[in-house]
C-alpha cells in the first residue's frame, strides 16, 4: 500500500519483491485472514486510512497508525475466501479483456505497419479474394512480397521519406473537421442524478489510448450542441492541458452512451472509410512528433483546429484502405464490446464490495 502521497493505492504482489519507503508491505498473517479480502476490505477503507497521515511536507502512514488501525472481518477464513472470490473473478474478468484488447489492438497495429509503413501489402487480385468484413487476417497477408502493388518507391518531400509511386499524401482536414467541447462553470455543474444531466469528459479521461467513463461531471443538457456528443468511433483529442505532455493525447470512443466532452478537448468525426486507419495514425510516433513540434518555443500548452488540420498523413489507393478497414472493423467492434462489459463488470464490483464487507449482502 502506499503510504505517502498519494495515500492508499494497493496491490497485491504476485511475486518476491522490494519496495521503497513510499509504501508499507501489509503481510497477512496466514490461517487469521485471507490476502484477497483483506486487499479488498481496505479498498474500503482508503478514505479512513488517509486521515492517519501526518506530516508537513506530505502527508504520511506510520507503521505505528497503521498497526493500530481496526477492522472488522468475518471470523471465518472460509466466508473471507467466499467475499474475495466473487471479487476476484470479477476482477479477472476485467483484467482479461483488457489483455484481450491489447492483443486486438496490437493485430490491427502490426497490418497496419505491414501495409502502411513497411509497404508489403497485398496484390489486387489478393484483395479481392479477400472475405469483406474479416474479422480474421487473412493467411497470404504474412507472405505478400515487398511492393507487391507494382511499382517503386520515390521520395515525397512533405512526409520526408519515401512513399510507393503512386500514393498520395492530404491533411487531415480533407476527412474531419475538429469540433470544440463544451465550455461551462463551476456553477454549472449538476449531478449524475439530476433529469437531463449530460456527462462530460475531460482530457483526464484519456490514459494510453483509452477513453475511462469514469469520474465525468454533469452539465445541464442545454449547454451541450447536437454536435458536441460523441459517436460511436470518434476520436477524442487533447487540445490543451497545463501539461505539453498531455496536449495531443487521443483515444477512440468506443461505447453507445450519450456522452459529450469539456472545452480543452476536441472530437474528429472521420469518414467512414478510413476512420481505423487515422486512429491508427493519430497513436503513431509520428504523430506524437508532430504534435511536439507544434509546441516548440511556446508557453502556452494549446493547439488550434488548424493544426490539427493540416497534419500530413499518407493516403493509400482506396481499394487497400477499403480491404484494411473491413479486416480490423472486426477487432474494434470486439474490443468496444469488451470495454462496455468491463465497464459493468467494474459498476457491479464496486457497488457489490461495501455491501459484502459489511455484511448487507452474503454470497
Amino acid at each position: 500500500m502506499s503510504s505517502r502521497a498519494p495515500i492508499g493505492l494497493l496491490s497485491i504482489a504476485g511475486v518476491n519483491l522490494c519496495t521503497n519507503q513510499g509504501f508499507k508491505n501489509i503481510v497477512p498473517h496466514k490461517g487469521k485472514i485471507n490476502s484477497e479480502f483483506l486487499f479488498y476490505y481496505l479498498k474500503t477503507k482508503i478514505a479512513d486510512i488517509e486521515k492517519l497521515g501526518s506530516g508537513t511536507t506530505f502527508k504520511e502512514v506510520s507503521k505505528s497508525s497503521l498497526e493500530r488501525f481496526s477492522i472488522l472481518i468475518p471470523e471465518k477464513i472460509s466466508d473471507q475466501q467466499k467475499i474475495a472470490d466473487v471479487l476476484s473473478a470479477l476482477d479477472a474478468k476485467i483484467e482479461l479483456n483488457a489483455r484481450v484488447n491489447a492483443e486486438l489492438e496490437s493485430l490491427a497495429k502490426t497490418i497496419y505497419d505491414y501495409w502502411f509503413v513497411q509497404f508489403k501489402y497485398p496484390t489486387p487480385s489478393v484483395l479481392r479474394t479477400s472475405p469483406p468484413n474479416a474479422t480474421e487476417v487473412p493467411s497470404n497477408l504474412g507472405e505478400v512480397p515487398a511492393m507487391a502493388g507494382g511499382g517503386g518507391l520515390v521520395w515525397n518531400e512533405e512526409l520526408k521519406r519515401e512513399i510507393p509511386l503512386g500514393w498520395e499524401v492530404g491533411e487531415l482536414g480533407n476527412f474531419a473537421q475538429p469540433i470544440r467541447g463544451v465550455t461551462y462553470k463551476k456553477d454549472d455543474i449538476k449531478k449524475s442524478s439530476d433529469k437531463n444531466a449530460i456527462p462530460i469528459l475531460r482530457a483526464t479521461n484519456i490514459t494510453n489510448g483509452v477513453i475511462d467513463l469514469n469520474d465525468m461531471v454533469y452539465v445541464p443538457k442545454e449547454a451541450v450542441s447536437e454536435e458536441q456528443f460523441l459517436n460511436k468511433f470518434d476520436v477524442l483529442i487533447t487540445m490543451s492541458s497545463g501539461s505539453k505532455a498531455h496536449v495531443g493525447k487521443n483515444a477512440f470512443y468506443y461505447f453507445d452512451q450519450k456522452v459529450s466532452f469539456g472545452a480543452f478537448c476536441s472530437k474528429l468525426s472521420v469518414n467512414k472509410n478510413m476512420r481505423f486507419y487515422v486512429n491508427t495514425q493519430m497513436q503513431s510516433d509520428s504523430f506524437k512528433k508532430y504534435i511536439a513540434n507544434v509546441g516548440l518555443g511556446t508557453n502556452i500548452n494549446n493547439l488550434t483546429n488548424k493544426h490539427i488540420t493540416e497534419y500530413k498523413l499518407l493516403i493509400p489507393p482506396k481499394e487497400l484502405l477499403l480491404q484494411y478497414e473491413n479486416i480490423v472493423e472486426g477487432f474494434y467492434n470486439r474490443i468496444g464490446n469488451n470495454m462496455k462489459e468491463s465497464q459493468a463488470l467494474t459498476e457491479l464490483r464496486d457497488w457489490l464490495l461495501p455491501l459484502l464487507m459489511n455484511g448487507q449482502v452474503k454470497v
